[in-house]
C-alpha cells in the first residue's frame, strides 16, 4: 500500500466503502429473513437484537440500528416464499444501492417513527423519499435535523407542546467536587441553549499561541475559559441584581502577612485565604492576583482574625482610568493578544498589596488568560512612555528579550505621518512667499 499514489489511495479508501455498504446491504437482508424464519428463538436467544449482537459481538446500539433497518428497510421474503415490501421502500432502495449507511437509514427511521403519530400516511409518504434522497448526500446527523423540521412542519402544535414540556423540565445543579472544583450539570431548553451557545462560542474560538501554533487548549479547556469570562462580563454588569446595595463580588478572606508573604516566598509556610462563598480555601499567590481588579473584594485579617481592611478605594481602576486604559491597550496589552471584547482586569505593575498607585504608570488591562500567565509565570511589566512594555522570564525566553505590548493608538500614527509628510506652511511663511 505505501507503493500506492495519493489518488490511489483515496480510490482504494472509496472502493473500501463500496464494498462495505453492500455486505452491509446483504447482511441486513439476512438478517430480516433470519428473523422471519424465527432463527434467533430456536437458538434461545432472547430476541433478534441479542442474537446479532452476541453473534457478530458488536455494540447493543449498534445491534438495534441493524435489526430495525433490517425490519423496516429492507425487502426479503417469507417462509413461504412470498415477498415482503419494505416499510419503507425509498430508504430500502437507497440501502441496496449502497448509497447511504445503516446510520442513515437508522435516522430516517427515527425520524418518520416521531412523525407517524401526528402525521397522516400520506404526509409519511411523501417524507420518507424526501429525507432517504437527503440522505445521499448529508452526514446522519444533518439527517435527523431535517427529520426534526419536517416534525415542526407537520405537528407545529406538537412541537410548541414540546418545547413547554422542555422548558418545565429545565434543571442547572452545580456543587464542589472532593477536589474543590465545581461541577455543573445543567439540561436547557432549545432557547436558553441557543442563548447559551450564542454567548459562550466567540469566547472560546481556538486563538494562536504567542508564537503561533496552534491554541494548546482542549475544546473542554477553551468552553471553560469561555464560560470564566463570560462570568466576568456577567459580573461586571451594572444589570445584575444588588444585595445590600453592592454589585455582586467574590469575597477572599486572608491574613495580612500571608498575603505580603506570598510574593516573597511563594508556597513557603504562606497559609491560604478562604472564598467566603463556598468554604473553599485559595493561595495567598492567587489572591494576589485576584486583587488587581473591581470585583474582588480582599478583606484582609488581622492577627487576630477580624477584618483589618476591607480594600482601598485606590485599588479599583474608576471608570475614566479604565476608559483611558482600553483606550491605550485594548482589551489586551499583551504582546499579540487577540482576545475578543470582554471585560478585561486592571493590573497594578506594582501590586496594590505593596502600596502600588492606581494610576495609568501603573496599571495595564490584562485578559483573564495573560493576567493569570504574568503573576504565574512572573512577567516583568514597565510601561514606557505610554505603553507597556512585557519581559519575559527565563524559563519561557532565556534571552529575556523585552516585547512592546498594548497597541497602536491615534497619536503613533500621527507621529509617524509628520515623519514623512512635510510641515505645512504657517501663514507667515506663506505671506512671505507670495511678497
Amino acid at each position: 500500500m505505501t507503493a500506492c499514489s495519493d489518488s490511489e489511495l483515496v480510490a482504494l479508501i472509496s472502493d473500501a466503502e463500496a464494498v462495505m455498504r453492500a455486505a452491509m446491504a446483504v447482511q441486513v437482508r439476512a438478517i430480516a429473513e433470519a428473523e422471519d424464519r424465527g432463527v434467533p428463538a430456536a437458538q434461545g436467544a432472547r430476541g433478534t437484537e441479542a442474537w446479532v449482537r452476541e453473534k457478530l459481538n458488536i455494540a447493543a446500539g449498534e445491534a438495534k440500528s441493524r435489526v430495525l433497518v433490517a425490519r423496516l428497510a429492507t425487502e426479503h421474503t417469507t417462509l413461504h416464499g412470498v415477498p415482503i415490501a419494505a416499510e419503507l421502500p425509498a430508504t430500502a432502495a437507497a440501502i441496496a444501492t449502497g448509497s447511504i449507511t445503516v446510520a442513515h437509514a437508522r435516522a430516517v427511521i427515527d425520524g418518520i417513527r416521531r412523525m407517524a403519530p401526528v402525521c397522516t400516511p400520506a404526509e409519511l409518504g411523501q417524507a420518507e423519499p424526501m429525507l432517504a434522497d437527503y440522505a445521499r448526500q448529508c452526514s446522519p446527523h444533518d439527517l435527523a435535523k431535517l427529520a426534526e423540521r419536517i416534525r415542526y412542519y407537520f405537528d407545529q402544535d406538537g412541537a410548541f407542546r414540546d418545547e413547554e414540556i422542555q422548558h418545565e423540565l429545565r434543571e442547572l445543579h452545580y456543587g464542589t467536587g472532593s477536589d474543590g472544583m465545581t461541577v455543573i450539570n445543567a439540561r436547557l431548553d432549545r432557547e436558553a441553549g441557543a442563548k447559551f451557545r450564542a454567548a459562550l462560542q466567540p469566547l472560546a474560538a481556538p486563538r494562536p499561541s504567542e508564537n503561533g501554533e496552534p491554541d494548546p487548549r482542549s475544546p473542554g479547556q477553551r468552553n471553560a475559559d469561555a464560560l470564566d469570562a463570560l462570568l466576568d462580563i456577567a459580573v461586571a454588569s451594572d444589570r445584575l441584581p444588588r444585595s445590600g446595595g453592592q454589585r455582586p463580588h467574590i469575597t477572599v478572606t486572608i491574613d495580612f502577612d500571608d498575603l505580603a508573604r506570598a510574593l516573597r516566598a511563594p508556597g513557603n509556610g504562606v497559609l491560604p485565604g478562604t472564598l467566603t462563598a463556598t468554604g473553599q480555601p485559595i493561595t495567598a499567590a492567587t489572591v494576589r492576583r485576584l486583587a488587581c481588579d473591581a470585583e474582588i473584594l480582599p478583606v484582609v485579617l488581622g492577627g487576630d482574625g477580624l477584618p483589618l481592611d476591607v480594600g482601598r478605594a485606590e485599588r479599583t481602576a474608576p471608570p475614566h482610568v479604565r476608559a483611558a486604559l482600553l483606550l491605550r491597550d485594548g482589551t489586551c496589552a499583551f504582546p499579540g493578544c487577540d482576545r475578543p471584547p470582554g471585560t478585561p482586569e486592571a493590573h497594578h505593575v506594582e501590586s496594590w498589596i505593596d502600596g502600588g498607585p492606581t494610576d495609568l504608570t501603573n496599571l495595564v488591562m490584562l485578559c483573564g488568560a495573560h493576567h493569570r500567565a504574568v503573576h504565574g509565570q512572573h512577567w516583568t511589566i514597565t510601561v514606557e512612555g505610554d505603553r507597556p512594555v512585557f519581559t519575559p522570564p527565563a524559563t519561557v525566553d532565556p534571552s529575556r528579550k523585552a516585547r512592546p505590548g498594548g497597541r497602536s493608538t491615534g497619536t503613533e500614527h500621527n507621529t509617524v505621518l509628520r515623519q514623512v509628510i512635510p510641515r505645512p506652511r504657517q501663514p507667515q511663511e506663506a505671506a512671505h512667499t507670495h511678497a
